[in-house]
């Protein structure tokens, strides 16, 4: 069957504009049928776009020619539709349209559609790779366009918040040279520069520092980013960041910037008011409180350190551990006994032991003396204090991590959010930001028998710290600081090394040669010689903060075509191979696979 034209008819409306007030009214709307409901001598249609739903309404009052048309429509139909705009006789308080209905006059059917392979519907069920696959059907329900259209309002609100700073938006290059960043690039060979490759940016870094160089004093950009590295909830292959830099600076100067940003998107995006200044905390603090350079704070169970109580007990794992260096910490579940049971707490054990613990022990307080399987080898004076340390009453549950200090904290940071999900702990509807500030410079490598740079090679370390570079690694602080919002990393920024001297240095401290670091950032430290201004900036990871300021749990909720696990995007079937000419043209010889291994 022929489809309709638009001919004669322009939209007037959005399907979730209509109000009571605009009864009487003729207007003209368009979108996708929702559902379609035929009561006999009545035909109501549902018509959705992404502002809402409409309900169209055909009664004896319609053209016979119209209703008949109504009456073979289906879901997922593409319809434009006019006539007048009237109460309904039966309100649906649901939807902010409920109160009114189109008396349709003119039906124009745009588009056909089959059966979808899931319902249009929040709650559709249907499986998140059935989606994905078809992720253009998937983008039509509802909670996805707000999320994007959350995300429009955020970019925007970035835009004229930074040019009201004086910021400048530049465009950096998408191929580039590769240059270590902490995760693998992905690379583009050249056609015309035969076994060279691009490869694509994990950040503006060196590029952005370079316009500062250049007299750009205040950069920003909304900037696509890619990192070939494993994936999880909160990252993808290829990501966006709000970019920016800024010269004669200190921390202080990018993190007001940063927070004033974040107090007007809030406002702008959801009405919701950030109290500023936000709440500070150096690494030592928060790995000590926490367990966690990146923690939730929407809830308490901080971590405490008994190691002074149990350096002398009875029981080895604790003395031992102690004796050898080691810290005793726990964390205390209040009103936990019941939902923690010995059951539960078996579960425990085998997740602490799964992220590198040697074991869990623990105090379970539910009659009225304590269960603590290590008691017998306590004093009672030893078990009262640890009892008043952890701040337990009856009801209450401790569970201790008895290990090195660097396996100790983050362990019990994991368990902590673990324990806070089983005890629905967490709080949905808070926002708590902090910014972690003075982060280690190095960190040591076991395997490697080294320290190792946990930030780029440009970042700054505190003036008073300079001195111990060649000597004490574990006592470097950077310059450096992340905004963290309920235990996601949201921004990571640090003031950068403009002086050539110490940046030399630092390359030594990291163990690169002169020829490396000339080779890997030449073109950097080369413009660091015709005067550099003191500059740093940050990157706000623009995907993370839609998925936190949305309400989800996976970026995937708030990216219009996102990856799965395995980097893949199910609906174009990206990647795939490619027609062996063009690897010809790119100088390109494919290496035999593991499966073309296993053929023979």
């Amino acid at each position: 069957m022929k489809l309709d034209t638009m001919q004669g008819l322009k939209r007037t409306h959005y399907c979730g504009a209509p109000r009571p007030e605009d009864a009487g009214k003729r207007m003209t709307v368009c979108g996708w049928v929702q559902r379609q409901r035929d009561l006999g001598q009545l035909i109501f249609i549902d018509l959705r776009d992404r502002t809402g739903v409409l309900q169209l309404a055909f009664d004896d009052a319609t053209d016979r020619q119209i209703f008949d048309k109504a009456f073979h429509i289906r879901s997922e139909f593409v319809l434009m539709a006019a006539g007048t705009l009237r109460r309904r006789s039966s309100v649906n308080k649901d939807i902010p349209t409920g109160e009114v209905e189109l008396a349709v006059d003119d039906l124009r059917i745009l588009g056909r559609s089959e059966t979808p392979p899931f319902e249009i519907l929040d709650d559709t069920g249907a499986r998140e790779e059935l989606r994905l696959q078809y992720r253009y059907l998937d983008l039509r329900r509802p909670s996805l366009q707000r999320n994007l259209t959350l995300r429009h309002r955020i970019a925007k609100a970035a835009r004229d918040y930074f040019d009201e700073q004086g910021f400048l938006e530049l465009e950096t290059p998408m191929l580039i040279k590769s240059t270590p960043e902490g995760a693998r690039d992905y690379l583009v060979p050249s056609r015309i520069h035969e076994g060279s490759f691009f490869a694509l940016p994990q950040s503006p870094q060196m590029y952005k520092q370079l316009l500062m160089l250049s007299g750009f004093d205040r950069y920003v950009q909304i900037a696509r980013c890619f990192r070939d590295e494993d994936l999880r909830a909160d990252r993808q292959p290829e990501f966006t960041q709000i970019d920016l830099e800024m010269s004669f600076v200190d921390e202080a100067d990018v993190q007001a910037i940063g927070e004033g940003f974040i107090q007007r998107v809030f406002q702008e995006a959801l009405g919701i008011d950030i109290p500023l200044p936000l709440p500070r905390l150096s690494y030592t603090e928060a790995m000590e409180r926490y367990g966690s350079d990146k923690p939730d704070t929407r809830f308490d169970m901080t971590l405490t350190d008994i190691s002074d109580l149990v350096e002398n007990c009875g029981f080895g794992v604790f003395a031992d551990t102690v004796k050898q260096g080691g810290t005793v910490r726990g964390i205390t579940a209040k009103g936990g006994a019941g939902t923690l049971t010995r059951k539960e707490i078996d579960k425990l054990t085998e997740y602490v032991r799964g992220i590198g613990a040697k074991g869990l022990a623990f105090i379970r307080w539910v009659d009225d003396a304590p269960a603590c399987a290590f008691s017998k080898f306590l004093s009672e004076e030893e078990l009262s204090a640890i009892l008043e340390r952890m701040q337990m009453e009856k009801g209450d549950v401790a569970l201790f991590i008895a290990d090195k200090k660097k396996t100790a904290l983050p362990v019990l940071g994991a368990l902590r959010l673990e324990v806070a999900r089983k005890l629905d702990r967490i709080p949905k509807d808070r926002f708590n930001f902090t910014w972690i500030t003075q982060f280690p410079f190095f960190e040591y490598d076991e395997e490697a028998g080294q320290y190792v740079a946990m930030h780029h090679p440009f970042t700054a370390p505190l003036d008073d710290c300079v001195q111990y570079l060649d000597s004490a690694p574990d006592k470097v602080f950077a310059k450096a600081y992340d905004l963290v919002l309920n235990g996601v990393e949201l921004s990571s920024g640090s003031i950068r090394i403009t002086d050539p001297s110490l940046q030399e240095k630092m390359f030594a401290a990291l163990g690169l040669s002169d020829e490396e670091a000339h080779q890997k950032f030449g073109f950097l430290t080369d413009a660091f010689r015709f005067g550099a201004p003191p500059h740093g900036g940050m990157g706000i990871g623009l995907d993370r903060l839609v998925m936190c300021m949305a309400g989800c749990d996976s970026l995937r909720d708030v990216v219009a075509f996102p990856k799965v696990s395995n980097s893949s995007e199910l609906m174009s079937g990206a990647p795939a191979p490619v027609d062996p000419a063009q690897l010809t043209e790119l100088h390109i010889a494919l290496m035999p696979g593991k499966q073309d291994e296993d053929a023979h």
